[in-house]
């Protein structure tokens, strides 16, 4: 893989960060996580359970390595001083003044290793009022204008039911720290960056964002229908509901003409979409009524055929049955503690360098001896470590 030359040392927990650098470990990077002994990342005790291994946890920390390390200590800090100079890149998800109090500041991680690329994810950036926040996935939807933009017109705000926070964040940091890994020259080009939860999501307001920026008006909501496309949304079936998505003119005469109501498309109500957004629950009445008469499978073949953008309405069992689903490797198998537990594959494709688990989730600091033997560390150094506690 294309990172197997690269050494990651992980200190972040929960999903952001973990996700990150799990991304860098698909890639091929020996991750090394670093957790404090005893529990270790709190996202061990999240989630479904697979034995003593939570299949939430599995996820974020395949093809890891782990080791445990008391960092408040002097030999702790010692042994990730070690490691940093080991190192390409280091990622954290602490606040952003942490790693300085810990001795571990831009200017301190340079001195230990100049070509080290040091990555800060944190909830709402490094400058600014709410720099010591603590920050988590909902409170940040919230915040963002996110929520804003999700339900009903006339509901309240509501939270995407996944942690996008978390992981467009996680996504942004991987692209970042591939693209300062891309730019290495081998002189002196590490660095640090920083990623923020706010920031990230707030990108991905999309066109209610920049709508918004050039007029002043705050878009309303508009559940499952497009803010600027009619027809388009969910639509009854005999036997459920079909997703429509015709975003333009092209795409609504083909609906129009497989749903036998090509006459709407002289109507002047309907004629533009313009004039469809102005009458949106007068079109979509008449849609509901036709789709109404046949299944979903029927009307899934018969407008896929004709070129209509539209899907079955899934839970997330029949989604991973499905058979283009089933197909892509979305989920995969491996092990945890010598159980199998199932997680998410990669949706990267690589033509000559499949996807693979190289390594399960580990054990709370299952490699620590492996990883300090091959920092330099001696056996009686070793051993010393561990009767102090510091791993």
């Amino acid at each position: 893989m294309s990172l197997k030359h690269i050494r990651v040392i992980d200190l972040t927990r929960v999903v952001s960060g973990p996700f990150c650098t799990a991304l860098l470990a698909d890639f091929g990077a020996d991750v090394i996580k670093v957790e404090p002994p005893g529990q270790g990342d709190p996202l061990r005790e999240q989630g479904a359970r697979v034995g003593a291994m939570s299949s939430y946890f599995a996820n974020y920390n395949r093809n890891k390595r782990a080791i445990a390390i008391d960092l408040y200590s002097e030999e702790g800090k010692t042994i990730l001083t070690r490691l940093i100079e080991g190192a390409d890149v280091i990622v954290e998800n602490f606040r952003p003044d942490v790693m300085s109090r810990m001795g571990f500041s831009p200017e301190q991680l340079k001195a230990i290793n100049p070509e080290i690329i040091h990555c800060n994810i944190n909830g709402f950036g490094v400058t600014g009022p709410y720099v010591d926040r603590p920050a988590f996935d909902f409170v940040v939807q919230a915040m963002s204008g996110f929520m804003h933009c999700n339900g009903g017109v006339d509901d309240p705000p509501m939270r995407s039911g996944v942690p996008l926070a978390d992981l467009i964040c996680g996504l942004y940091a991987a692209l970042g720290i591939l693209a300062r890994l891309a730019g290495r020259t081998g002189q002196d080009t590490g660095g640090s960056m920083n990623v923020s939860m706010l920031s990230s999501l707030m990108s991905m307001l999309s066109f209610h964002a920049t709508d918004y920026l050039n007029t002043g008006v705050t878009p309303t909501r508009s559940g499952n229908d497009h803010s600027l496309v009619a027809p388009y949304g969910l639509f009854a079936t005999a036997d459920g509901q079909i997703a429509l998505a015709p975003s333009n003119d092209a795409f609504v005469a083909r609906l129009l003409k497989a749903l036998d109501l090509e006459e709407l498309a002289r109507d002047p109500r309907f004629a533009s979409n313009t004039a469809r957004m102005a009458h949106r629950p007068e079109i979509n009445a008449l849609i509901d009524a036709r789709t109404s008469r046949q299944t979903t499978a029927h009307w899934i073949e018969l407008l896929n055929n004709a070129g209509v953008p539209c899907g079955p309405v899934y839970g997330i069992g029949e989604a991973f049955a499905d058979p283009q689903v089933r197909s892509q490797d979305v989920a995969v198998e491996t092990q945890a503690d010598g159980l199998a537990v199932r997680i998410l594959g990669s949706p990267v494709k690589f033509e000559d360098a499949p996807f693979e688990i190289r390594r399960p989730p580990p054990r709370i600091g299952q490699h620590t001896s492996e990883i300090l033997e091959e920092a330099g560390f001696s056996s009686v150094e070793i051993a010393a470590f561990r009767d102090a506690r510091v791993i």
